[in-house]
C-alpha cells in the first residue's frame, strides 16, 4: 500500500516529502571524500525546513566545503513555516561555517546565518530548478544533493545529465523502470546509492491527507516509505562489492523465456555461478549491480521483447532486467 501511495503522490504532483537527517547522515557518509573544495548546490530546500541544508551547514568545515548553495521555492498552497518564511523565493550562498549556531531552534539559527552570510539574494523567478536563476546557480556547483519533486524526476535528472553534474538525489524506486532513467542507467551515468537504513525511508509531510495503515504516524508526523531509494552518479566502495554466487544452473531451475533468449532466475541472489549468457533477474538487482561484475543489457522494453514482458509457459513475469556476467 505504501507503494501505491507513493505513485498517487507522483501522479497527483503532491510531492512534499521532506527527508530526515538521520537519513541523509547514513547515506552520504559513503562520499565524504568526493566533498573536498566543492560547492554543493540544494536546489529544492528552503533553510527554514530543509535538513540538507542543516546536515551540510553542520559538516561545513569537516567537508571542507567551498560554498553552499541553496534555493527556497515559493508554492503558496504548501508551507511548514507560514509564520517565518518570506513571501518571495530567494537563494542564500555559505562560504564559511557559522559560529556555534547550531544548539540555536531552526528559525533563529537561519536568521543568523543569513545575517553573518550577507542576507537572502531575493529571486525575480520562483526559484523552481528549472527556471533560468536556478539553471545559473547549477552551473557554478559541482554538486548537487536534494529531494526532487517525484513527478518531475525525468526532468530533473536529464537536467543534470545535460551539465555533467554529479549528484545524490532521492527518487522513487518505480522510476528504474523509466526510459529515460533506465537508459542513463544502462549507460552507466546513474546507480543506486548505498540505500535507506532496513529499506525504509520516513519523510516529514505538511499537509497529512489519507495513507493506508501503518505509512503515516500522527504522532511523529512521518510517512513511512519503502520505495525509494538514493541515486547518484559519485562512486562508492559498496559499488564494487561482488555479489556472491553460490548456485549452479540447471535448465529446470531456470527455465528460458516463451518469448526472448535468456534464462530466468527469480532472485538476485540465485543468479547461477556458471552461466555465462543472458539472464533476466528482478529491478531490485540494481540494488546490488556492481558494474565490474555484471553487464546491463537491457529490460523489455529497451529490447523490444514482444508482448512488453517476459513469459514462461505462457505466464507473464513481474518487469526484469536482462544482464550478463562480464567475468
Amino acid at each position: 500500500m505504501a507503494n501505491k501511495d507513493l505513485e498517487k503522490a507522483k501522479k497527483q504532483k503532491t510531492d512534499e516529502f521532506y527527508t530526515q537527517l538521520t537519513d541523509i547522515e547514513n547515506e552520504l557518509k559513503h562520499y565524504k571524500s568526493h566533498f573536498k573544495g566543492k560547492t554543493v548546490f540544494c536546489n529544492c530546500d528552503d533553510p527554514y525546513w530543509s535538513d540538507f541544508f542543516y546536515y551540510f551547514v553542520a559538516k561545513f568545515n569537516e567537508l571542507g566545503l567551498k560554498k553552499l548553495i541553496t534555493t527556497h521555492y515559493i508554492d503558496n498552497d504548501i508551507s511548514l513555516f507560514d509564520d517565518i518564511m518570506p513571501e518571495k523565493p530567494y537563494s542564500l550562498s555559505i562560504t564559511k561555517a557559522p559560529r556555534d549556531l547550531l544548539t540555536l531552534e531552526r528559525p533563529a539559527m537561519v536568521t543568523h546565518i543569513i545575517e553573518e552570510n550577507g542576507g537572502r539574494h531575493y529571486l525575480k523567478e520562483d526559484g523552481d530548478f528549472r527556471s533560468a536563476e536556478s539553471i545559473e546557480m547549477l552551473k557554478e556547483a559541482d554538486i548537487v544533493v536534494t529531494n526532487p519533486p517525484f513527478s518531475l524526476f525525468r526532468e530533473y535528472v536529464a537536467q543534470l545529465i545535460e551539465y555533467k553534474k554529479k549528484f545524490i538525489i532521492i527518487g522513487s524506486k518505480n522510476a528504474v523502470t523509466y526510459k529515460e532513467i533506465f537508459s542513463v542507467i544502462k549507460e552507466n551515468k546513474v546507480w543506486m546509492g548505498y540505500g535507506f537504513k532496513n529499506g525504509n525511508a520516513y519523510f516529514r509531510v505538511p499537509n497529512p491527507r489519507e495513507f493506508a495503515n501503518g505509512v503515516y504516524d500522527p504522532k511523529t508526523g512521518l510517512v513511512k516509505f519503502r520505495n525509494v531509494s538514493w541515486f547518484t552518479n559519485l562512486d562508492f566502495p559498496k559499488r564494487h562489492e561482488d555479489i556472491i554466487l553460490y548456485k549452479k544452473y540447471t535448465p529446470e531451475e531456470y527455465p528460458k523465456y516463451d518469448n526472448y533468449d535468456a534464462i530466468e532466475v527469480s532472485k538476485s541472489a540465485d543468479i547461477p555461478i556458471d552461466y555465462n549468457d543472458i539472464m533476466g533477474v528482478p529491478v531490485t538487482f540494481l540494488d546490488k549491480y556492481n558494474p565490474d561484475q555484471f553487464e546491463i543489457i537491457g529490460n523489455e522494453i529497451d529490447l523490444g521483447i514482444e508482448k512488453g514482458r517476459g513469459y514462461i509457459k505462457g505466464k507473464r513475469l513481474y518487469g526484469r532486467i536482462f544482464i550478463k556476467r562480464r567475468r
